[in-house]
This record gives structure tokens, sequence and C-alpha cells, in this order.
């Protein structure tokens, strides 16, 4: 049952459908895994704590610096230099010192990511970088871990949700026949602060959503956000039978 603090702490979740004292109980009870303390991973996990995710694992192996602060709202100026898990951990603590982290400061491998995902209910994959997204996104399969992942650039983003067995995956979108390479970084083009924040937020709705078996996840489509022109679209997309990972014959 929650304490009082609780039913205070969450009380304008408590009203909402779908969720109620059993569904905070659930969420506190809940095990999630933030992959990157960065702009996304920053507001997801922001979120993720203020709804009272009882155990939060984040996984960072970078240090805070300057150029990060437009849009990495974990960390300020002060933590120029610090491990960004122990910058997140600071944070969110004076946020809600009841939620439990574990912080992980280091490169994910293939064997590491299995082994994390294993370790959690859902992941929350928000790296800036393909390579770790296919590492993750694969580890989530073969452990049969739900999976929420964004990406943004410029003033741009997306994200969809895996539910392993149940719809695509991530490699399902982006086949390994795609130039990957080609796509610009951060670094080149750029990225709008609030754009990486609108994407991590909309994360942990999706992470809720899941975790509490409410609403309609995002599996099997792409939500997609023209920050310049303001506009939302929606991109179905089906599980390919030769997909090397969720398909008929995984490599």
């Amino acid at each position: 049952m929650l304490n009082e603090e609780e039913r205070e702490r969450f009380a304008r979740q408590l009203v909402l459908e779908g969720v109620g004292e059993a569904g905070q109980e659930r969420l506190r009870a809940a095990r999630v895994l933030v992959v990157g303390a960065g702009g996304l991973g920053s507001a997801a996990a922001f979120y993720l704590t203020a709804a009272g995710v009882g155990t939060l694992g984040i996984v960072d192996h970078d240090t805070v610096s300057l150029s990060n602060l437009n849009r990495q709202i974990l960390h300020t100026t002060a933590e120029l230099g610090r491990p960004k898990t122990e910058s997140a951990a600071r944070r969110l603590t004076a946020l809600n010192p009841a939620v439990n982290l574990v912080l992980y400061p280091e490169a994910l491998t293939s064997r590491r990511a299995a082994e994390l995902a294993a370790a959690y209910d859902l992941v929350v994959e928000c790296s800036d970088n393909f390579e770790t997204k296919f590492l993750v996104n694969a580890a989530c399969v073969e452990t049969g871990t739900p999976l929420v992942w964004a990406s943004v650039l410029a003033w741009e983003g997306q994200m969809s949700v895996v539910i392993p067995g149940a719809g695509p995956c991530y490699r399902c979108l982006f086949p390994p026949s795609i130039q990957l390479e080609k796509v610009p970084t951060a670094r080149e083009v750029g990225i709008l602060g609030a754009v990486a924040g609108t994407f991590g937020a909309l994360e942990a709705v999706e992470a809720v959503k899941v975790l509490l078996n409410i609403g309609h996840p995002l599996v099997g489509r792409l939500l997609v956000w023209d920050g310049w022109r303001g506009i939302f679209e929606e991109v179905t997309f089906a599980q390919q039978p030769g997909c090397p990972v969720c398909g008929r014959g995984p490599t």
C-alpha cells in the first residue's frame, strides 16, 4: 500500500484513468533502465523518477561538458567534468529521495547490454548513435524486454516502442541495407534542447503505458515530429521476416 507521503506526492496521478493506487504501486515496484544520460535521457529519467518508478538504472560512460548544457537538464555548470551518472543521481535524488538509483558509468558491450536488459522490466534507449541503438535493440529482443527508443536531431525527432514477440523491432525499421553513415550528427547540424526534452518526456509517457499495460503504446508505429513546421506524423511499419534481429532466421 502507498503511504501518506506517496499519496500526496502522486495525487495527480492517482486520479488518472489507468493508474490509481494499484498502478502507482506497480510503478514503485518497476525496474527501468535508461541508456544515456544526455538530452533524451535527462528528460526521460527526470519524469520517470517524478512518476514514482521505484528502481532506475542509468548507463552512461561520459562526463559533463559545457556543450551538453543546452539540452541535458540533469546536469549543471557546477558539475562540468564529473561523470554524468553521478550528476544525474544528485538531481534525481533531490527530486524524489525514494527512488533507488543504480549507476553504470560504463560503455555497453553486446554481452553487458543483454545482462542489463535481462535485469530490468523495461529499457528506455536515449543514446545519440546508431551503434548503441542497434546493440540495445538486439539485447531487448534477445531477453524479451520491452524497449522505448527515440532519436532527435536539429528540429526533428522520432520514436517508437518495441515489444518483443508482439511487433517489429528497431532493426525492422533500419535494416543493414540502409546507409546510415550518411546521416548527419548533432555536432554537424545542431539540436534545440527543447526537442530532446520533448522526446525524452514522450519516452517516459510510453514507458509508463507499457509498465502499466494501459493505453496504446507505439508498437509498429513511428511517431515523427517536425518542430520547424510544428507537425506530428505517424508512420506504421511491420515486422520484417528477414530482420537479422527478430526475423525468422535472426543472426
